[in-house]
């Protein structure tokens, strides 16, 4: 079987409040052949979303002339935990695509990377609520009544789900729902969405957004007929969970998953990595229709 992907450009990302390189940051890997039909790596420090936006879509709209499938791959949950669609009122018959749309539609994210999660956030808690619940963490001048710094309580067994069944299938997760302070995946998935959304949207059925356009399964170049891309949520400590004193944690975790997924498509491994494992199907409907999965987990 040929390859599924011809070019692979992995995203860890940032929600961080002003422009920020280096450490912490948002640092965008591409693994894609060279002039000579040799795979070379390159990276990028973007200061700002902004700028990540435009850099990722004009690498995609370059590739794409090259005639170079992507695989596209986000740190960030690219859906919610199960049941947040209802709790939103949003339109259950598509859930995913209903919560990224409302959050594209409440994120304000401004070129010098000011943005308004805390106040989507509370606003979001309200709605499923009526409470500081079940987002949780901002600084304490973002602190509203409905969004507090610390979690209020633990959640219960008529709550909305602390995590995700990806969530659960990793070592050590972090919330959807934590906003703040390190491994704040929330804030990450309330800024990041709306950039794959746009990212979508300018491409329409080129692009498919993985598993929720796609299916939870194995994905065959015959069913990627048509698609320049598909954009997936990555866990890059899978693969490099600690960097060398000195090294820059994130910037090597880009290189060490996209060279991953890489080596797995080499070997024609990579296209069952898109479906479950047997003892994970039970999940396959909440995942198709509104969390989503993490490629690899």
């Amino acid at each position: 079987m040929p390859r599924l992907f011809h070019a692979y450009v992995m995203v860890d990302w940032s929600a961080a409040s002003k422009p920020t390189t280096g450490s912490d940051s948002i640092w965008i890997g591409v693994l894609k052949r060279n002039v000579r039909f040799q795979f070379a790596f390159e990276q990028h420090n973007p200061a700002t979303r902004k700028e990540a936006e435009a850099l990722i879509d004009k690498l995609l709209a370059d590739l794409a002339k090259r005639g170079d499938r992507a695989l596209v791959g986000f740190d960030f949950p690219l859906g919610f935990p199960r049941g947040a669609a209802a709790a939103l009122k949003l339109d259950v018959a598509a859930p995913w695509a209903a919560a990224m749309k409302f959050v594209t539609a409440e994120i304000k994210d401004k070129p010098d990377n000011a943005n308004n999660r805390f106040q989507v956030a509370a606003k979001m808690n309200r709605l499923m609520t009526g409470e500081a619940f079940p987002f949780w963490g901002c600084p304490a001048r973002d602190e509203q009544t409905t969004l507090k710094p610390k979690r209020p309580r633990d959640h219960g067994a008529l709550d909305l789900p602390e995590f995700r069944h990806a969530d659960l299938a990793l070592k050590g997760p972090q919330s959807p729902w934590k906003l703040y302070y390190q491994g704040s995946v929330g804030g990450q998935a309330l800024t990041g969405i709306p950039i794959v959304a746009r990212l979508k949207a300018a491409r329409g059925e080129r692009m498919k957004i993985w598993p929720f356009e796609t299916g939870w399964a194995s994905l065959t170049p015959a069913g990627l007929e048509g698609v320049e891309a598909v954009a997936c949520e990555i866990y890059p400590s899978l693969v490099l969970s600690k960097a060398p004193p000195g090294e820059i944690k994130d910037a090597l975790q880009v290189r060490a998953i996209a060279e991953h997924f890489a080596a797995l498509d080499e070997r024609e491994k990579l296209a069952a990595a898109f479906g479950p494992k047997p003892d994970q199907a039970p999940a396959a409907e909440a995942v198709v229709s509104e969390e989503g999965w993490i490629l690899g987990a």
